[in-house]
């Protein structure tokens, strides 16, 4: 069998403003370039240790539980569901986009009784849409999404806390497009688990998913890993026990190694670690308020330059998110041919829609590194040239002067 050999790959240089990864900050990629040194090097569990008091800071919370999963930020949502449901157990989901729906997938997946309470995609919901869901028996998870990728909707989670822990319920929040850019407050929402991805307004590459767990929810976590019946009277099938249905993201086992015990679970992605420090570091220095000013400026600026060329949100109103701004497709236009004429002529990568909204919209992100008024005045000033060929247009020079005031 011949052996084949490739030349080094050489990514291209992309401006990233799609629904992620975001672009990068030097220092980040610097630091995942370091040299490797042992998981259970005293050195590597100092970092561990920075790391998870950051991502306290971060996550706005006092929780002793916040730490990465290797994964990426649906390894997140994985380690959220599987750890807190039994086969049996009810989950009320709010689905209003593509990553509700991936809840409720997941939750199907290990034997749980799911409810749906939907919206139409781009709305967001009332504490008072779940009370009929949660009513009808006990419930173990209330789970929502904080920023819905799909739409570019920001779920308001204020009030949901107290509605889920009158049910006996833990609130669940997904925060996979918000942590870092978006207002997140974990102790504030009084949410028991809270999980997110680093390549959005992180800005770290792909491959590892903060997550942290209340008290509330480290109690009921005991009882989940002591494989007993979650509600009385309700007995596990006997082929499969009311335990951990994971050995990798069984967050009991992760939790020693992470923990005073440093017991081996598996080995950390070193270098990924390396890259998230130094990533938190960034954010920290900016902090947190003033890194979320960041961002709604220039989502108003991308808003200001956008609504010049005559495009329109799709998201509703009072509820965009800054870092996801989904963009309404006009009439007769191929968005398809939009998107790949910004990447291929200008270098600029945005997103298409998903699931119901596809063709529908595009998805412009404005995450961490990439949120920056140069990057706006780029994408307004490409996109007017693409669309020029495609549509009737207002003078595209009042659209480049509307986004630069506006992020000033």
């Amino acid at each position: 069998m011949r052996l084949v050999t490739e030349a080094p790959f050489a990514p291209p240089a992309r401006l990233l403003l799609g629904p992620g990864p975001s672009n990068v900050d030097q220092r980040v990629l610097a630091a995942q370039a370091r040299p490797v040194i042992g998981h259970l090097d005293p050195e590597f569990l100092k970092l561990m240790d920075g790391v998870k008091a950051m991502l306290r800071s971060v996550f706005r919370t006092s929780n002793d539980f916040a730490l990465p999963i290797s994964g990426t930020g649906s390894a997140g949502m994985e380690a959220a569901f599987v750890n807190f449901l039994a086969p049996g157990d009810r989950v009320v989901v709010g689905v209003n986009g593509v990553f509700g729906t991936r809840m409720t997938e997941v939750a199907y997946k290990y034997g749980a009784q799911v409810e749906r309470v939907v919206k139409p995609w781009g709305r967001v919901f009332d504490p008072s849409d779940f009370g009929p869901a949660l009513d009808r028996g006990p419930v173990r998870l209330l789970a929502v999404v904080h920023a819905e990728t799909s739409t570019g909707a920001c779920q308001p989670i204020e009030g949901l806390a107290a509605l889920a822990h009158d049910h006996g319920a833990l609130l669940l929040v997904d925060t996979v497009t918000s942590l870092g850019g978006v207002p997140v407050d974990t102790d504030g929402w009084g949410a028991d688990i809270v999980y997110s991805g680093t390549q959005k307004c992180l800005s770290v590459p792909p491959g590892l998913a903060p997550l942290t767990l209340s008290a509330r929810a480290l109690a009921a976590l005991k009882v989940r890993a002591a494989a007993g019946p979650l509600f009385p009277g309700v007995v596990p099938p006997p082929s499969n026990p009311n335990s951990i249905q994971s050995w990798y993201l069984d967050l009991t086992q992760l939790a020693r190694y992470w923990g005073t015990d440093r017991v081996y679970h598996h080995t950390a992605p070193i270098s990924a670690l390396y890259g998230l420090h130094e990533g938190l570091r960034i954010v920290l220095e900016e902090g947190l308020e003033a890194r979320w000013q960041r961002h709604a400026r220039n989502s108003a600026a991308l808003w200001a330059g956008l609504g010049a060329l005559g495009l329109k949100p799709w998201a509703e109103e009072g509820h965009r998110l800054a870092s996801l701004n989904a963009v309404t497709v006009p009439d007769g236009v191929d968005e398809a041919a939009v998107r790949k004429a910004l990447l291929v002529e200008h270098g600029i990568e945005i997103g298409g829609g998903l699931g119901e909204l596809k063709g529908l919209i595009w998805r412009v992100g404005l995450m961490g590194h990439s949120s920056r008024l140069e990057n706006v005045v780029r994408l307004i000033e490409a996109l007017a040239k693409v669309l020029s060929g495609r549509m009737k247009l207002p003078d595209p020079t009042r659209a480049l002067a509307a986004a630069e005031a506006a992020g000033r």
